[in-house]
């Protein structure tokens, strides 16, 4: 089978990598993710916590019975690293499928280039730092605040989250993601169908 022009080639695995980029991302934060890494990967600070989160101080008689603790952002550091290892090999099994479904296939170099770019700033991002900078760099603190999610407790007191489902922050999130999507789906057809690159 003749190969395709080179730039018809390189649109077709672009579009095809952003598709999958991108159409995967809620599924890996919805569906791939743990409820216990997508409430406790942005935990911060110096203090003791057990492994569901609660502070040492909270409850002493749990340390004293052996139970394990942690420093609060080593255990959020250790949730967003799982969620995110879910999130790419996720990515990498249905971009190799998808691609050699369709008779294509991505040099090792390119798949792992754009599987980088998507875990690492990933990871940055969920940690919930970085967006935060951002935010308040492109003054969107404001949409943060007033675009809160609505929670019931187990008692029906409401409280509300800045970061979970219905939320700015939640929003925000995605967005990067998705453009980020883009510069890693572009990375990836660049390596692969650059010169002595394509197969």
């Amino acid at each position: 089978m003749p190969r395709l022009p080179l730039t018809t080639e390189r649109l077709a695995l672009f579009g095809t990598l952003l598709a999958t980029f991108g159409e995967l991302h809620p599924l890996c934060d919805h569906w791939a993710q743990g409820s216990t890494s997508a409430s406790l990967k942005q935990l911060y600070g110096d203090h003791l916590v057990y492994r569901d989160g609660t502070p040492v101080d909270q409850d002493p008689t749990r340390e004293e019975s052996g139970e394990p603790v942690w420093g609060a952002s080593i255990l959020g550091r250790h949730h967003v690293t799982r969620h995110v290892a879910s999130c790419t090999a996720v990515q990498v099994a249905a971009t190799i499928g998808i691609t050699r479904v369709f008779g294509y296939r991505l040099t090792p170099t390119a798949l792992l280039a754009g599987a980088a770019i998507n875990a690492g700033t990933h990871a940055a991002i969920d940690r919930g730092a970085l967006l935060l900078w951002l935010a308040k760099k492109t003054k969107k603190t404001g949409y943060i605040e007033h675009c809160q999610a609505v929670c019931l407790d187990d008692e029906g007191g409401v409280t509300k989250e800045v970061t979970g489902p219905g939320s700015a922050w939640m929003e925000l999130d995605a967005a990067l993601h998705r453009a980020i999507g883009i510069g890693a789906a572009a990375v990836t057809t660049w390596l692969t169908s650059r010169p002595g690159g394509r197969r």
